[in-house]
């Protein structure tokens, strides 16, 4: 079923990024970590279905997407930095296979880490952030999405990784099985991957190759 909803607010929270809520249709429901297609109501873009996850909670009134643009590609992305308050957008039911399972490690690579927002929001409104750890990886300092709240909610927990700089707050390098051996102590919990596909096929793979059970291992299909 599809609804057509006005957006309400848009932030830009990085060059790159934008975060914007729309209307919440009534009774619509999705799971922290899911996403739906979504549209532009605009002549020529209704069709240009693109999956977007949800970064709100299910019990908010707005629904909330953060949403990388890709200005090169002349496609749905690069739209989404012209959008304006009032504009609308068209989406579809909720799907996806991002669900939380119980504590363990979320390996993030840039505009993957957006499945993890919700889930790790409902922790926070829960008090159970504890014992978790995420690990995220980007090319640059400025490409870490909201960077602040992920260090004041994780503290020590949360692990940026840097491929083409180096800084202090940062590790550099690549989430490669070297790395997963030297940093993760026990492959006997949950762990949760999202990210480009060769990412999450080369992470996943690794975390068995290290012992994780493949039962373990939550990622988008």
């Amino acid at each position: 079923m599809s609804h057509t909803l006005k957006l309400l607010q848009l932030n830009q929270i990085t060059h790159d990024v934008y975060q914007f809520r729309t209307e919440k249709p009534d009774g619509y429901t999705f799971s922290p970590g899911q996403a739906t297609e979504l549209a532009l109501n605009k002549q020529g873009w209704k069709d240009e279905k693109r999956p977007f996850t949800f970064t709100s909670l299910p019990e908010d009134p707005f629904l909330e997407f953060t949403i990388k643009s890709y200005p090169s590609h002349d496609g749905v992305t690069k739209q989404i930095a012209a959008l304006k308050e009032g504009d609308e957008v068209i989406i579809d039911d909720a799907w996806g296979a991002i669900e939380y399972h119980g504590k363990g490690v979320f390996i993030a690579g840039g505009a993957g880490i957006t499945p993890f927002i919700s889930i790790f929001r409902k922790l926070e409104k829960e008090n159970n952030v504890s014992g978790h750890q995420l690990y995220f990886a980007n090319k640059t300092s400025k490409d870490v999405i909201m960077e602040s709240y992920f260090r004041d909610l994780l503290g020590d927990n949360f692990i940026s990784v840097l491929a083409d700089e180096n800084s202090e707050k940062h590790k550099h390098g690549l989430i490669d099985y070297d790395f997963l051996k030297s940093e993760i102590g026990d492959f006997n919990q949950e762990f949760y991957v999202c990210g480009p596909n060769k990412m999450v096929e080369d992470i996943s793979g690794h975390l068995k190759k290290l012992g994780a059970n493949p039962d373990g291992i939550t990622f988008e299909q």
